[in-house]
């Protein structure tokens, strides 16, 4: 880890506690690990899952409850892909570990015509494997390393290509009905991760499967939100936290309101109709170090919505 100064080693410490901190907020608020669980954590050579094992091997140490932790990588057989690179990471680590070979790739290449989206069908196979190895592997959690902005970027995929306000929960079961699959990330910035990453040097193995396709969807929605977030500072923490600040009497959802049944009582309603009320919105951020910047210890500014500019 290449850190030369006492000020890049008091930045990395605070980066690093601020993610496991991040990391144990999550945990704690969707009771993702509970005492005597095995946890099979994900690896797929990115920054993402490196960082979401180091993490978790140090929370291991200090939790309060007792868990088990055994690494997984998908082997999906791309063309060179160094298959030596995290079975001595791992062994390094000495943390359990299984690597599983499958040749998934070339099933997708098979299956998907040339200039087509592979991320779908290389998902679901790699789903199904890895649900299988849970089993053969008695865990009790799955655990994947997607962090605040993949479960933002999912929500308005969603909405703009599918039509659904639906996004990733920090904490769900799986597609087969067996497992739970959990996210501990879910609180942790991706700039955050990006830069914990590189100093700790993770050996990073990209994806040259669906890294290499232009014009993803998901691409394009990553750049609309790397430029909200440089023009507007704040507007990612706003949007994460209406994800979890849902009022679905504001919606228009039959399934999870019942709006056929209202019906006027004569006194105020909590959560009424104040959708065009002068209300106050932590919209600007500020640090004096983006390195330290996060939603806790940013300094907030009340904006006047009405105040704004039309």
């Amino acid at each position: 880890m290449q850190i030369e100064t006492r000020s890049e080693k008091v930045n990395f410490n605070k980066l690093q506690k601020r993610l496991r901190r991040l990391t144990g907020q999550a945990i704690a608020a969707y009771n993702m690990i509970e005492d005597g669980d095995r946890i099979m954590c994900c690896l797929s050579g990115g920054k993402d899952s490196y960082a979401m094992l180091d993490i978790l091997l140090n929370l291991q140490k200090y939790a309060p409850v007792r868990f088990e932790l055994v690494a997984v990588n998908l082997d999906q057989k791309q063309p060179g892909f160094p298959e030596h690179v995290l079975p001595e990471y791992l062994a390094s680590l000495g943390v359990e570990y299984r690597i599983i070979e499958e040749d998934t790739y070339s099933i997708v290449k098979d299956k998907v015509p040339e200039g087509k989206t592979t991320c779908a069908l290389c998902s679901r196979l790699r789903r199904g494997i890895l649900y299988r190895t849970a089993t053969e592997l008695g865990a009790t959690k799955i655990a994947l390393g997607h962090h605040r902005e993949d479960i933002l970027e999912t929500l308005f995929l969603n909405m703009f290509y599918g039509g659904k306000l639906k996004a990733m929960p920090p904490k769900l079961i799986s597609d087969d009905g067996k497992h739970i699959v959990i996210r501990p990330l879910a609180f942790c910035r991706e700039k955050d991760i990006a830069r914990f990453a590189e100093l700790k040097e993770f050996p990073i193995i990209p994806c040259n499967l669906c890294g290499s396709q232009p014009n993803l969807q998901r691409q394009t929605i990553k750049g609309m939100m790397t430029e909200w977030d440089k023009r507007f500072p704040g507007r990612i923490e706003s949007m994460f936290r209406a994800v979890t600040n849902v009022a679905p009497s504001h919606l228009a959802d039959n399934r999870l309101y019942d709006f056929s049944k209202l019906v006027p009582r004569g006194t105020p309603v909590e959560d009424g109709d104040t959708a065009f009320d002068r209300e106050t919105f932590p919209l600007q951020f500020t640090a004096d170090n983006d390195e330290e910047t996060n939603t806790e210890d940013a300094i907030i500014k009340p904006v006047n919505i009405m105040d704004l500019p039309a």
